[in-house]
C-alpha cells in the first residue's frame, strides 16, 4: 500500500480491491444513474430493477466511504459491515467484472436506513458534545462555531495541501520554502505558513517559531457557577488622632513657627517625642525645637537629620548645655567639629549610634571641651578606641561624673586604668562590650571609683563571675542605687546571696537589674528583698526560672515601694503571687507587672486598676 495516498482513515481489504479494479466513487455514482435511468423506462421489470439499484446504492456508499484519494469532497459516513459468510468470499474470488463484484458485497452491505429529523433540542446536544470533543483534542472553539457531530474517521480533512499529507519522512531531503535551502527532515521541521513546502530550522527562529516548543496542555473550563452578588462598600476615612493632625499642622506652617507663640519646654518635650514615633523629625520642622535661650535639646529619633542638619542645630542654639541625640546615625566628623567650635556651654553629651565619628574627631572636641565636660554618655560607637580615652580621660577626667561606653567594639582590659583616675564618677556604664571584661580588671577599677558611685552597670560581661561581686562590689561600694547585671551567665545563686546578706553597711538599692542571670533563685531573691526590699522601686529578675513560688510571693511584703516588677520565665509565678502583689500595699504604687513565659498563669489572673500587666498567654491582661 502506498503511503501518500491521502487515506483518512483505516482502509479495508474490499476498498483496496476496489480501488485495484478501478472502480472509485464516481464510476459507482454514474452507474447508479444508469440503472435508475433503465429502471424509470422498464416499468414490467421494476421489481428486479429495483432490486439491482439498491444493490449499488449500498456499493456505492461503501466504495465512497473507503475512497478519498481522487474526490475530497464526497465524504460519506461509513456503516458498520456484517461479517462476511462463504458465499460473499466465493463470488469475490470468482468475479471478474465490476457487475458480479459489486454482487458479490450485496449481501454484506446493510441496508442504507432513512435519517430521522433531530429536533433542535437534540441538534444543540450534538453540538455541544462535538465542541467538548474539539476542545479536548487542544482546538479552540468559539461559541459562534457551528459545529456536526462528525465521526474523526469520515470528518473531512482540515488541512489541505502539504500539511494534509503529513511531513516528508524524517531524514529525507527538502527545500526550503523561504531560503530555498536543502536541509535534513527532522521530527521538529514545520511547514510554511503560508504553505506550500517546509521551513528550515533558520527559517522557523527568524519567523519567531519554536519548533521545540511543548504543546500547551488544554485548558479546563469550569463548570458554570452562579454568580455571587458584590457588596460595595464605601470607604469613610478614619478620623486622625489629635497627635497627627498637631504634627501635619506644624509641618505645613513651619515657616510661621512663631504664631504658636510661647510652646513651653514641657509641651516641646511631648511633641517630639510624638514625631519621633512617626520618625517624621526632618530638617525642616526640627527649627520648631531650635531657640536661643534653649539649656537643654533632646531629640529622640536624629535618623533623617544629616550632617549639615546637626550643625545647624549648634549654629542655632549656642547656648545648649546639655544634648542627647538619639539614633544620630549619619552625623559625622564636620559636625561634631562644628560643635567643638559652637557649642561653648556644653556640659553633657549623650549620643546613640555615633557610628561615623573617626577618633581624630573624638580627641579635638576632647581637647575643645576641656575641664568644662562632666557627662560623656555614647552608645554604639565602633571607632571609639584607646586613644579616645586616653584623651578623654586627659581633658576632662577630673570634672567627669557621667560615662557610659556601651557596645563599644574595641572596649578591652587596657580601657580600664585610664578609667580609673575619673575619680569623681557618679555613674558607670561599661556594658555589652563585644570581648568580655575580667574580673581582676574590674576589682582593680571598683576598688579606685566606687566611694561616690551611684550606678553601676556590668551588663553583657559574660566571663564575670562571683569573685567580682565579692571582691568588687561588696568590698567597695556604698552609695550604689541602681545595679544591672543582666546576662551574666557565670553568677550563681549562693553568690549573689552572698553578695547581699554580707553587703553592710550600705543603704538598699532602689533599682536592680539582673535579668537573664540562670544561676540565681530562692535564696538570692531571699537576700536581695530582706536587703534592699524597702526601698526597691524596679525589680528585673527575668529568667530566674529556679525561684521557689513561696520566695516570690514575699516580694508583696518586702517591697512596698515597688512601682515596676519583671519576674518573666519565672517557673513558680502563679495566680497567687499576682494576687499577692495587687492586694498587698505595693498594690497601691505598683504600675507594671511583666510576666512573659509563666505558663502557671491561668485566666481567672487577678487583675486591678491602674496596674498593666503584660505577658499572660492565657487572656490578653491588660489596664481594667
Amino acid at each position: 500500500m502506498s503511503r501518500n495516498n491521502n487515506v483518512r482513515g483505516p482502509t479495508s481489504a474490499l476498498t483496496e480491491f476496489l480501488r485495484e479494479q478501478g472502480i472509485t466513487a464516481r464510476t459507482v455514482l454514474q452507474r447508479r444513474r444508469t440503472q435508475d435511468q433503465q429502471n424509470a423506462d422498464a416499468e414490467d421489470n421494476s421489481n428486479a430493477a429495483g432490486s439491482s439499484s439498491q444493490a449499488a446504492a449500498t456499493a456505492s456508499s461503501s466504495a465512497v466511504a473507503a475512497t478519498t484519494g481522487d474526490d475530497d469532497d464526497m465524504d460519506v459516513d461509513e456503516s458498520p459491515r456484517r461479517p462476511r459468510g462463504r458465499k460473499g468470499k466465493g463470488k469475490a474470488k470468482a468475479g471478474g467484472n465490476d457487475s458480479d463484484d459489486l454482487d458479490a458485497s450485496e449481501d454484506d452491505a446493510p441496508v442504507a436506513k432513512k435519517k430521522k429529523k433531530l429536533s433542535k433540542a437534540a441538534e444543540a446536544k450534538l453540538k455541544a458534545k462535538a465542541k467538548a470533543n474539539a476542545r479536548k483534542k487542544g482546538v479552540e472553539v468559539s461559541d459562534d462555531e457551528d459545529y456536526e457531530d462528525e465521526d474523526e474517521y469520515t470528518a473531512p480533512s482540515k488541512k489541505t495541501g502539504a500539511a494534509a499529507a503529513g511531513p516528508p519522512p524524517v531524514g529525507s531531503f527538502e527545500n526550503c520554502a523561504d531560503c530555498e535551502q536543502q536541509f535534513t527532515v527532522t521530527r521538529y521541521t514545520m511547514a510554511a505558513r503560508p504553505g506550500p513546502g517546509w521551513l528550515c530550522h533558520e527559517c522557523t527562529k527568524a519567523l519567531g517559531l519554536d519548533p521545540f516548543k511543548k504543546p500547551a496542555a488544554p485548558r479546563k473550563r469550569k463548570a458554570p457557577t452562579e454568580k455571587r452578588k458584590v457588596v460595595n462598600f464605601e470607604e469613610v476615612e478614619k478620623a486622625q488622632s489629635l497627635s497627627k493632625l498637631c504634627i501635619q499642622v506644624i509641618s505645613k506652617h513651619i515657616e510661621d513657627i512663631e504664631a504658636f507663640g510661647d510652646i513651653g519646654h514641657i509641651n516641646l518635650d511631648s511633641i517630639a517625642r510624638v514625631i519621633s514615633k512617626n520618625r517624621s523629625l526632618t530638617a525642616q520642622n526640627a527649627p520648631l525645637f531650635y531657640d536661643v535661650k534653649n539649656t537643654r535639646l533632646t531629640f529622640y529619633d536624629a535618623t533623617k537629620l544629616e550632617s549639615s542638619a546637626l550643625c545647624t542645630l549648634a549654629s542655632l542654639n549656642p547656648n545648649v548645655e546639655q544634648l542627647r541625640l538619639d539614633l544620630c546615625g549619619r552625623i559625622d566628623n564636620s559636625a561634631i567639629s562644628h560643635w567643638s567650635s559652637h557649642l561653648k556651654n556644653l556640659t553633657r553629651l549623650e549620643l546613640l549610634g555615633p557610628f561615623l565619628i573617626r577618633p581624630p574627631a573624638w580627641i579635638d572636641f576632647f581637647r575643645a571641651r576641656g575641664a568644662q565636660l562632666q557627662g560623656f554618655l555614647i552608645t554604639q560607637s565602633p571607632r571609639f578606641d584607646l586613644d579616645c580615652v586616653e584623651a578623654l580621660v586627659e581633658h576632662c577626667g577630673t570634672t567627669l561624673t557621667e560615662l557610659r561606653l556601651a557596645e563599644i567594639g574595641k572596649m578591652a582590659d587596657e580601657f580600664l586604668p585610664h578609667i580609673a583616675k575619673c575619680s569623681n564618677l557618679v555613674h558607670l556604664d561599661l556594658s555589652y562590650p563585644d570581648n568580655s571584661l575580667n574580673d581582676d580588671a574590674v576589682v582593680e577599677l571598683l576598688a579606685v571609683v566606687s566611694p561616690r558611685l551611684e550606678y553601676l552597670s556590668l551588663s553583657g560581661n559574660e566571663a564575670l563571675t562571683d569573685d567580682v561581686l565579692e571582691r568588687g562590689i561588696q568590698a567597695h561600694t556604698r552609695t550604689l542605687r541602681c545595679l544591672a547585671l543582666c546576662n551574666l551567665p557565670e553568677l550563681t545563686d549562693a553568690g549573689v546571696a552572698k553578695l547581699f546578706s554580707g553587703w553592710a553597711p550600705h543603704a538598699a538599692l532602689e533599682k536592680i537589674e539582673m535579668a537573664r542571670c540562670h544561676g540565681p533563685a530562692s535564696k538570692a531573691l531571699a537576700a536581695l528583698l530582706k536587703h534592699s526590699g524597702p526601698n526597691l522601686l524596679e525589680l528585673n529578675i527575668n529568667s530566674w526560672k529556679d525561684t521557689d513560688t513561696d520566695v516570690l510571693s514575699r516580694i508583696a511584703k518586702s517591697a512596698p515601694k515597688l512601682m515596676r516588677l519583671n519576674v518573666g520565665w519565672c517557673r513558680g509565678v502563679d495566680d497567687f503571687v499576682i494576687k499577692s502583689l495587687l492586694e498587698s500595699p505595693c498594690g497601691e504604687t505598683l504600675k507594671e507587672i511583666k510576666v512573659y513565659g509563666c505558663n502557671r498563669l491561668t485566666e481567672n489572673c487577678p487583675r486591678k486598676v491602674g496596674v498593666t500587666i503584660y505577658g499572660v498567654e492565657a487572656h490578653a491582661a491588660g489596664p481594667s
